[in-house]
């Protein structure tokens, strides 16, 4: 009996470190997205081409996982497949482009932290859809994460005089609130749906939303493009985007969602240090002094949350 305790004890325990193996590599790998967009820009490629040509090669993984995800379930009702319809754009085909135009303006690590903050814009969004509470705990933890936002935001002004950077900054803002109306609004879906589908059917539809964007202002011809772009969005495609939403969903299985969200706040870091060794960005003390600030701050958010409910 004694044996079999300490058989399940270590089970259990291999099966937790794997879950933080899974969600550690998958948040690196979604933090390396910005990494690769901004190496593609070097080539001269536009937001619209390179947004298609990611959502384009990673399509048949989306489908797959859409496959996979609705094995053995019934088939979507009306309102269900304007749900897909609707969180696909909003979610992930109009919080794409919109990160994807900010990043042509602001550096990897000021794009990462804005998008760190996206939990705070749901917090919002229950407040203004649920009439949900904001505590005190909340109000705190947000003006803690946004003063680091805005004093990396600062640092950034100053070295790049002009409205590029504010452009910037609020394109991918724009893409943080899009992304949080997803989260909001896709929360009844997911258990009729399935997590899994879910992610596979909307990505779906926002890779056909991309491909026919390109499609409607652009002649074919200006598919063309550098080598390197169309190697950069398959990175982009499978390391950065279909592989990581595989694993944080494994690590979710195996260490739940809100051990899973702690382990990611590695992002911004590995982001801050991906942007330096290969872009060449410059590590400030106050780019380390916000990313710090907005990493507590979203800690302190979590934590918030954890004493409402």
């Amino acid at each position: 009996m004694a044996a079999a305790r300490a058989v399940q004890a270590k089970t259990a325990i291999d099966s937790r470190a794997i879950g933080i193996v899974f969600a550690t590599v998958g948040a690196i790998g979604f933090s390396g997205k910005a990494i690769i967009v901004k190496l593609a820009y070097r080539y001269g490629v536009d937001a619209i081409t390179l947004l298609m040509y990611r959502m384009l090669m990673a399509l048949p993984f989306f489908l797959l996982m859409a496959w996979w995800g609705g094995r053995g379930r019934p088939a979507l009702s009306r309102s269900e497949h304007w749900a897909v319809l609707g969180l696909g754009f909003c979610g992930y085909y109009l919080a794409s482009m919109l990160d994807f135009v900010g990043l042509q303006f602001i550096t990897a690590g000021l794009e990462r932290l804005i998008l760190y903050l996206t939990p705070t814009l749901v917090l919002v969004c229950g407040w203004a859809w649920r009439g949900r509470a904001i505590t005190l705990g909340h109000l705190l933890a947000t003006l803690v994460s946004y003063g680091g936002a805005l004093l990396v935001f600062g640092f950034e002004v100053r070295q790049a005089p002009g409205g590029a950077t504010a452009w910037g900054a609020l394109w991918v803002l724009g893409s943080a609130a899009a992304y949080a109306l997803y989260l909001f609004f896709s929360g009844e879906f997911v258990q009729r749906i399935g997590s899994l589908r879910l992610v596979g059917l909307a990505s779906t539809v926002a890779s056909v939303c991309c491909i026919a964007y390109f499609l409607l202002l652009n002649p074919l011809g200006a598919a063309r493009v550098a080598e390197p772009v169309l190697w950069l969005s398959l990175l982009n495609a499978t390391l950065c985007t279909a592989v990581p939403v595989l694993l944080v969903m494994l690590g979710v299985e195996r260490i739940g969602a809100s051990l899973a969200a702690q382990v990611g706040m590695i992002g911004p870091l590995s982001t801050i240090a991906m942007s330096v060794v290969l872009l060449g960005e410059p590590f400030t003390p106050g780019l380390a002094a916000g990313t710090v600030l907005v990493v507590a701050g979203i800690a302190l958010f979590s934590r918030a949350g954890r004493r409402v409910g």
